[in-house]
């Protein structure tokens, strides 16, 4: 993982933030919106929103984040939604070694995960637990852009170019792969403009 960002640092990140999940990315919501629900992993989930959101449309999600106070926080937010609670398992393990039982899930979604190796290497664990017919989207900072590119190195960070040739094309149809703009709130209700590569492809 990238220095500073090992296991400590995301709980206690996570136990000292308070409040719910945020919005779902909206990556998430074009991609998975215009999809049937089905199975559906989200790795790296954090406090648990895109997890919530797929589950509340009827997907049977797997979420796994490295930190247990994040997990606790999520699986505290689905209880509070009631019906959320048996669509949703959580699971707590680390991406960098970490990879989904192979051809299991119809979505596999990852947004900004911080491996201690390459995107690539990521990109290709996660890939292969995606079933025939099923959407991979991979979400990370461009490093063309210099506030995303900031939230840790060249390790986490994902070109668009890169990412086109990520995936087999006798395998794969990859249907994105291009940097995109996205408001981030800020503080005081002042936010701000900031890039991501995002890669959608789905397993013929």
């Amino acid at each position: 993982m990238p220095d500073g960002f090992d296991r400590d640092f995301w709980e206690e990140r996570y136990r000292g933030h308070g409040g719910r999940p945020g919005a779902p990315s909206p990556h998430l919501i074009e991609v998975a919106g215009g999809l049937a629900p089905g199975t559906a992993l989200e790795a790296g989930c954090g406090e648990g929103a895109e997890a919530l959101w797929l589950a509340g449309r009827g997907w049977d999600v797997t979420a796994v984040d490295i930190a247990q106070a994040a997990l606790d926080r999520a699986r505290s937010s689905a209880e509070a939604a009631g019906e959320l609670t048996g669509r949703i398992t959580w699971r707590r393990a680390d991406l960098t070694d970490w990879s989904p039982p192979e051809g299991r899930f119809d979505l596999i979604s990852s947004h900004y995960v911080h491996p201690s190796g390459p995107m690539a290497e990521l990109v290709h664990r996660l890939a292969a637990g995606v079933v025939r017919g099923g959407t991979l989207l991979v979400v990370g900072h461009d490093p063309a852009d210099e506030h995303s590119a900031a939230h840790g190195g060249p390790d986490v960070a994902l070109a668009a170019d890169v990412a086109a040739g990520l995936l087999d094309p006798t395998q794969w149809d990859v249907q994105v792969a291009e940097s995109r703009e996205r408001s981030a709130p800020g503080h005081h209700g002042h936010g701000s403009v900031l890039r991501d590569v995002v890669l959608v492809a789905q397993r013929r």
